[in-house]
């Protein structure tokens, strides 16, 4: 009674802030070709930054004391630090009470190697979030708001740019708040693992919001049996998984649609018992993946672009307009390519990143080389701080703020 009271709680303020309109006017369109018309009832409300992250939070905290899986506290004060902890609460990661609740009931002391790594890793989101998602941003801008004027050229670069764009934005949050939490000498679990280098869309789901990805595989999909039943079920709960998750960004049919079609991607993967084939290191103890791998990366990276799309679209017929140009729009000549200079910068992270695959994150550059020598690393983070001030783009909201 009182579990089920609590998640009815938390889903209704969930629901009464960001989806009571949505279904409304849904339901309102649904009706009105019978005839039925109803008065319009909505609620005009400011919705609270990082809602659905802190409900997220607080339900797996419910579950979990119900489940036995951790021992209700009677400490209000490090409960309350649990669900509001300042560096992930408007973005997450979607931190576990298993996890946090523990390290604010525990003495903590200052731990200098903790603070130098947050450091480092507060500088890498730096350069993720003001470098490449904001230079990013200015190029998906100007060719999603002229989208039906441009060649497939440009729509194709304004789909690869948002996909770096969302990646640089959400990852560089994830940095910046995961390296805060180690200054306090708190433990946050890492939100992001080198998705773009993915061989197929489940390990890009592995690897992609993490926090999320293994809430939904806690709370809900194996509670439906996961995959542990019939092809049939597990098709069905995977369409589940990600229609929820689709929804949980936003009261738009874009977000649903987006689930839509990952859940649709991993159909392949789950009628030919593949979707757990890549769990591995990528190209592990080698400098360079294969040519398979390569190819496999590739194609991933390019399916995930696309649904990128329909997730920035303002509504389903621009998304459906996009996709096709992108398709068919070969014969328009684009005068001016957008976002060229974006390449370089992302070639850089992409660089790092593959350099550092196999650490808990991608500036863990400690003892690598020529950087176990601290003159080394100084000249590192001083020239990656200098690119940080000097080619930072129009600095704007973090996009998962508006979730």
């Amino acid at each position: 009674m009182w579990l089920w009271g609590n998640v009815g709680l938390n889903l209704g303020i969930l629901c009464l802030f960001k989806y009571f309109n949505f279904f409304v006017s849904n339901l309102q369109a649904i009706l009105s070709p019978f005839g039925i018309v109803l008065d319009s009832v909505t609620v005009n409300l400011i919705l609270p930054v990082g809602i659905s992250f802190y409900t997220f939070q607080a339900l797996s905290y419910s579950i979990d004391v119900y489940r036995d899986k951790i021992k209700p506290t009677r400490d209000i004060a490090a409960f309350f630090a649990f669900i509001s902890f300042f560096p992930q609460l408007v973005a997450g990661p979607i931190e576990r009470a298993t996890n946090l609740l523990p390290q604010f009931l525990n003495p903590r002391r200052f731990d200098y190697s903790q603070a130098v790594d947050g450091c480092r890793q507060i500088l890498w989101g730096f350069f993720k979030k003001m470098v490449v998602a904001d230079n990013c941003a200015k190029a998906v801008n100007i060719i999603f708001a002229d989208y039906q004027s441009m060649g497939a050229v440009n729509l194709w670069l304004g789909a690869i740019l948002f996909t770096f764009q969302i990646y640089g934005d959400f990852s560089g949050y994830s940095d910046i708040a995961i390296g805060t939490a180690k200054l306090f000498n708190i433990k946050l679990m890492r939100n992001f693992n080198a998705p773009y280098f993915a061989r197929d869309i489940a390990e890009f789901w592995r690897r992609w919001h993490i926090s999320l990805t293994t809430w939904f595989r806690d709370y809900i999909y194996i509670p439906l049996g996961g995959s542990r039943v019939s092809k049939i079920k597990i098709i069905r709960n995977t369409f589940v998984i990600f229609l929820v998750s689709g929804l949980w960004h936003g009261a738009e049919w874009t977000f649903v649609a987006w689930g839509g079609y990952h859940a649709a991607l991993f159909m392949p993967l789950i009628l030919t018992g593949n979707n757990r084939k890549y769990t591995n290191e990528i190209a592990e103890c080698r400098t360079l993946p294969t040519m398979r791998e390569a190819a496999y990366m590739g194609a991933t990276f390019l399916l995930v672009a696309v649904g990128w799309v329909i997730f920035r679209a303002d509504n389903m017929s621009v998304a459906w307009q996009y996709l096709n140009r992108m398709f068919t729009a070969w014969g328009v000549r684009d005068t001016m390519l957008y976002g060229k200079s974006c390449f370089v910068w992302i070639a850089l992270l992409l660089s790092v990143e593959w350099v550092e695959r196999h650490r808990q994150h991608a500036f863990s550059i400690a003892g690598n080389g020529l950087l176990r020598y601290r003159v080394v690393r100084w000249i590192v983070y001083v020239v990656l701080a200098l690119i940080c001030l000097g080619f930072c783009g129009i600095s704007g909201d973090f996009i998962y703020f508006q979730f």
